[in-house]
């Protein structure tokens, strides 16, 4: 089904275009689709800043137009969403300025995506808008960054290559990010503090993180996955020792709520985990343990006030990012690992080739939100994830424009 775009003056528009992911994206738009027939805008509280963006991608001529909208102010968003067929939403952390946008659109009919990882403000909203969102026709998209794009889209990539092998689906997927070159966002580290914040006050949020389906239009639904890894592993996958993955909590959520969104296509019984490898032999076993013990330093820390302040004393700000080098842009490589219910194996990887944290980020945010504008889809308005909503177009894109490189390693 192709998105209508009768009476909206824009196709896409990205909030939040001042922040520091925010201008990324907006710069990726501009050198991509600057002079195409995509209608796109940036948008922000602060005129001068969006100026500021301008100056950033290059646009010397001002000829991005920037529209004045306020995440706290709902009549700003409501007029910005009834002129925009797609919003690409950099404003986190969501709980808290992402709430009026998401009711915004899901009233209105307007598509949506962001970068979230923030998995009781996804609860919420998907409980709050879900039924809204399906009336109107608006299809929201959360985690369209690099979280969950790389997990969700490789193991739809794996799972499409597995059926037509072997004309079934993987029981079973292992992510493993094997090598890696990039920072993290101030964006990023706050949401992360605001979530231990809540689950710190409430004893229900606490629950749903620790439900590895929370994220499943039933939450109450039991598969065969328990709790994301917790210490260090041994991968015979990659032959080397592996850590948790602080990402693991929102990417593999995701990707079970693919699979339900998608009647169970890989089965009630599929099972996704995540890890991160490190080496092999000694040393690779001591990093893997480092990591373990400093994840879980930073979980224990961030439970106090005065924990978190100290946290955020030494990592970046809101609105701040890792130092940029445009000789060394970044990457990262992963790799699928899976079987089939009849013992068929079957390996994929992944090459991503800039920073996770901000250039590979703004590239998928930014043609998730392109796809859902342009191209024709079959997906209903409603809550999903990429995958579910965008399946082969999105794949296209993001290896067509995206910087994402799928291969079966046979």
């Amino acid at each position: 089904m192709a998105h209508k775009k009768a009476n909206k003056q824009f196709d896409v528009v990205v909030l939040g275009a001042t922040g520091f992911t925010g201008k990324w994206v907006a710069k990726y738009l501009f050198e991509q689709y600057q002079g195409t027939s995509l209608r796109w805008a940036i948008a922000g509280r602060n005129a001068t800043k969006l100026n500021d963006v301008r100056g950033f991608i290059g646009d010397h001529k001002s000829s991005v137009v920037g529209i004045h909208a306020d995440n706290d102010d709902e009549p700003s968003l409501r007029a910005l969403a009834a002129n925009t067929s797609v919003i690409i939403s950099a404003v986190g952390p969501y709980a808290q300025h992402g709430s009026l946008l998401v009711k915004a659109c899901a009233e209105l009919g307007t598509h949506y995506v962001d970068l979230t990882g923030e998995v009781p403000w996804m609860r919420d909203m998907i409980d709050t808008y879900q039924d809204v969102a399906v009336g109107s026709g608006a299809r929201i998209v959360h985690s369209c960054g690099f979280d969950s794009i790389p997990s969700d889209m490789g193991t739809y990539f794996i799972q499409r290559e597995a059926q037509l092998r072997f004309n079934e689906y993987l029981k079973s997927v292992r992510y493993t990010l094997v090598k890696a070159k990039g920072g993290i966002s101030g964006g990023t580290i706050a949401s992360m503090m605001n979530i231990v914040k809540l689950a710190v006050k409430d004893k229900g949020v606490r629950k749903l993180l620790g439900n590895p389906y929370a994220l499943n239009p039933d939450p109450s639904f039991k598969g065969g996955d328990k709790r994301d890894q917790g210490g260090v592993k041994y991968s015979r996958d990659v032959k080397m020792w592996t850590a948790p993955f602080l990402m693991a909590g929102i990417n593999t959520r995701i990707v079970r709520r693919s699979n339900s969104l998608m009647d169970f296509r890989y089965g009630r019984d599929f099972r996704y985990s995540e890890a991160m490898a490190t080496n092999s032999g000694v040393a690779g076993y001591l990093a893997a343990k480092g990591i373990s013990v400093g994840i879980k330093s930073m979980a224990v820390t961030s439970v106090t006030a005065l924990g978190r302040k100290f946290l955020g004393l030494m990592l970046p700000a809101q609105g701040d990012g890792p130092k940029v080098d445009p000789d060394k842009p970044g990457f990262y490589y992963i790799q699928f690992n899976g079987e089939t219910r009849g013992g068929e194996p079957l390996q994929a990887s992944l090459r991503g080739d800039g920073d996770p944290g901000y250039g590979s980020t703004s590239k998928m945010l930014a043609e998730s939100g392109v796809c859902l504008a342009l191209d024709a889809l079959d997906t209903l308005g409603g809550f999903w994830t990429p995958s579910s909503a965008m399946g082969d177009k999105l794949l296209s894109r993001l290896q067509t424009k995206g910087g994402l490189t799928f291969t079966i390693d046979d």
